[in-house]
């Protein structure tokens, strides 16, 4: 109660560092002896959470001030995902295919809204939303590049038999990595169908907690929602294309 009572989730004391510690500790351990094979993984990845946030929340306040410094911070961030992504689909210099993806999914929507006027021209509504969006984008082409690059490599034969048979190279991947790449999209429609029953996602709580309607948090989060199915979608389509036109080799 004391939490809800000073609009926070949970209270930022001593005590709330040492339980991230613990679980992350926790993490690494169970990942790593469980024959998971990541627990250094965890660790470091857990670290830069820490170091990342930290730089971030300092950063923003200052960039916010400014839409021109927080359109540079969201191409940042941009810049960031496509790299992320790129890297898990392949090692090679494909990965800057990457963009395309996560751009198209993006944009549209982000264009849309502001030419709506329904996200002000402002850095502390810019950012937050762009976020949202591009973190979408990142993890519908890093799941969907790699399951796709997985099942060519895997299905190499099958991909030389279609092609044997008269099939276009385009044509020939995509009837290959198509299903695969699609089962990208299940955690998306899963969350979208869930939603309030079984998790209720931070926009919705963090709006309740700042003093919204249930109904104005609701129609919030639904956005957010409704808006993320339509970047992974576009994302997941825009990966097979690249993948399907041997821009990033399998």
């Amino acid at each position: 109660m004391a939490a809800a009572s000073t609009g926070q989730l949970l209270p930022v004391t001593w005590g709330l560092g040492v339980l991230i510690a613990v679980l992350l500790a926790a993490a690494a351990a169970v990942a790593g002896r469980g024959g998971l094979g990541h627990g250094k993984a965890v660790v470091r990845a857990g670290l830069r959470a820490v170091v990342q946030l930290a730089a971030v929340a300092l950063v923003i306040t200052w960039v916010v001030g400014s839409l021109w410094t927080s359109t540079l911070f969201v191409l940042v961030m941009f810049t960031v995902a496509v790299r992320t992504a790129g890297r898990r689909m392949t090692a090679g210099p494909g990965w800057v295919w990457a963009a395309v993806p996560i751009g198209a999914g993006v944009l549209p929507v982000l264009a849309l809204l502001l030419v709506t006027g329904l996200l002000p021209y402002q850095g502390l509504s810019l950012i937050p939303v762009a976020g949202i969006l591009i973190g979408g984008g990142l993890t519908a082409t890093s799941l969907a590049g790699r399951r796709a690059l997985d099942e060519l490599r895997q299905r190499r034969g099958e991909v030389e038999a279609a092609l044997a048979l008269g099939f276009e190279d385009r044509d020939a991947r995509l009837e290959i990595c198509r299903t695969a790449a699609a089962t990208s999209l299940v955690p998306a429609l899963d969350q979208t169908r869930t939603v309030g029953l079984v998790t209720l996602p931070g926009a919705f709580v963090g709006m309740l907690l700042g003093g919204a309607t249930p109904v104005q948090a609701g129609a919030v989060q639904l956005f957010v929602l409704v808006a993320l199915l339509a970047v992974e979608a576009v994302a997941v389509v825009a990966v097979l294309e690249v993948v399907g036109r041997g821009k990033v080799p399998a």
